[in-house]
């Protein structure tokens, strides 16, 4: 920003949305800045529970930026963060508000991933640091030889975080919360695949073994989604947690009664700032493993499973990676991006996300560009019938795991190795310099998914037609170009169709 106009201002807002609303600043500097590059954590500006959703909210914000004469200003989060700075360009365009609203992808549950974004800053860092403390699980395990690790991973409602580590550290199982949504698993199936795996390790001879499953896992069991659901309704007419087991449904009071103590305590808890579950409060791991115990103490005594008795330690490895030093990879994609929102207002542009794809090349050969938010964005609609009308404003919704995906396929392919073989990786620390410092998401890598590389080859294409098809040309090419592009355009035609309903997240068929 300097180097394009020396006499510009960047000022961060102290305390996230907070500060925003209440105007406290601080100009950040070169001097300032220089202990502070390159370093993990929020520890300069500070955050808060980041949204600027209601009447009140995004007033506020647009008063802070009228007074303090901002040019622009950049909304840096996941999918909430960047669904209300689309809302508020919007609102600022109306309102002939001069600051420009930019989005900066960056969020450690990768969860805001489509064409144009293929990922965000924070991503790798906290895949290689949990990697790296699953790989020391998996070596303790096999070490002692006695134990299972129940290991679940931060990252939301998706299981972007759980599936890179997964290809990084190889335990013995995961479990993902979409393969669940997708075959509808209920508790009870899951905790017997899980015994059935810890079965036949024991034929085997083997006694150990780690389980990573994302924080998520819980919302994308059916009977425990409707569980939640109903506790959120209760919650959102403000029902005491004190009264909510009294006030549910009687199939609803049977599961909670059904659950361990300290999953109806968690369950209860209040809902985040997006009204949802508290996700990272759920002791998932400790339900399965609880389960898992029983099951298997239950065929040890009908003598289906002979050998030693089942052991747990349980795991949660959360926010133990927000403060991590971050990767190279992280380190350069923020600074790119960056250099993007310095050219995004330049042009003075409204509501626009900075990008970057073709990732897993070398930075010289990334594409950035600038893209509306509104792309991205989507009304969900609910299952009502037929007629079902959009409810709810437009937003950018979580991208849960593609399982037709080539990454899934690469886990899928290499499971029963895991299972059995006792295959486990160790990726170590993060590297800086050195064969290891380039290394990027296993997921970036595999996946072919250079959406602007291939609008450049579409317009290369289009560019070739307009010249064979210039006046002059014979009728039978101008027949045979009329013929194809109106094949093209019946075929694009059926697939961009909207459907009727869709689905709610992970619960799709």
């Amino acid at each position: 920003m300097k180097a394009r106009n020396p006499h510009s201002v960047l000022l961060g807002f102290l305390g996230g949305t907070e500060g925003l609303f209440a105007k406290k600043t601080l100009e950040i500097t070169e001097d300032m800045l220089s202990s502070y590059k390159n370093q993990g954590g929020f520890d300069l500006l500070g955050r808060t529970v980041d949204q600027i959703r209601t009447t009140e909210q995004v007033d506020a914000a647009k008063s802070a930026c009228c007074d303090l004469n901002l040019d622009g200003l950049i909304i840096i989060g996941g999918v909430t963060s960047n669904s209300d700075a689309a809302q508020l360009a919007e609102f600022f365009a109306e309102h002939d508000c001069k600051t420009k609203v930019i989005g900066v992808p960056v969020t450690l549950s990768g969860d805001l991933r489509n064409q144009f974004v293929e990922a965000t800053v924070g991503f790798d860092t906290v895949c290689k640091v949990n990697s790296q403390l699953i790989s020391n699980v998996c070596l303790d395990a096999i070490s002692a030889g006695k134990y299972y690790y129940f290991v679940r991973l931060m990252g939301g409602k998706a299981s972007h975080v759980a599936l890179e580590c997964a290809l990084q550290s190889h335990p013995n199982m995961v479990i993902l919360g979409e393969e669940v949504a997708f075959s509808k698993l209920t508790l009870k199936e899951i905790t017997n695949k899980i015994c059935d795996g810890v079965e036949a390790r024991a034929d085997q001879g083997k006694y150990h073994g780690v389980l990573v499953i994302p924080e998520g896992l819980i919302e994308s069991i059916p009977e425990m989604y409707a569980l939640i659901q109903e506790i959120n309704n209760l919650h959102s007419s403000n029902v005491t947690e004190a009264d909510i087991p009294s006030q549910l449904s009687p199939w609803a009071a049977a599961l909670f009664k059904f659950l361990p103590s300290f999953i109806r305590r968690e369950l209860i808890l209040h809902q985040e700032s997006d009204n949802s579950a508290q996700l990272s409060q759920i002791d998932t791991e400790q339900l399965l493993a609880h389960l898992v115990e029983a099951e298997m103490n239950k065929r040890t005594k009908e003598g289906k499973c002979k050998g030693r008795k089942f052991s747990s330690v349980c795991h949660f490895f959360g926010s133990q990676a927000r403060g991590s030093l971050p990767s190279n990879f992280d380190c350069n994609y923020a600074y790119v991006l960056g250099h993007i929102c310095v050219q995004i207002m330049a042009a003075g542009l409204n509501g626009y996300m900075a990008t970057v794809t073709n990732l897993k090349d070398s930075t010289n050969k990334w594409r950035c560009a600038a893209v509306p938010l509104t792309a991205m964005m989507s009304v969900r609609r609910h299952l009502r019938g037929p007629g079902a009308v959009p409810i709810g404003r437009p937003v950018i919704h979580p991208s849960p795991i593609d399982l037709k995906a080539e990454s899934y396929a690469v886990l899928r392919e290499k499971a029963s190795s895991f299972l059995l073989d006792d295959f486990y990786r160790t990726p170590g620390g993060i590297q800086f310099e050195g064969p290891g410092a380039g290394t990027k998401p296993i997921t970036v890598t595999i996946e072919e998914q250079d959406y602007l590389g291939d609008i450049e080859i579409l317009q290369d294409y289009l560019d070739k037609v307009r010249t064979i098809l210039k006046p002059g040309c014979s009728r039978e090419i101008l027949k045979a170009s009329i013929s194809s592009i109106a094949s093209v355009n019946d075929v694009l035609k059926f697939m961009s169709a909207p459907l009727n309903t869709e689905l709610p997240l992970y619960h799709f068929s």
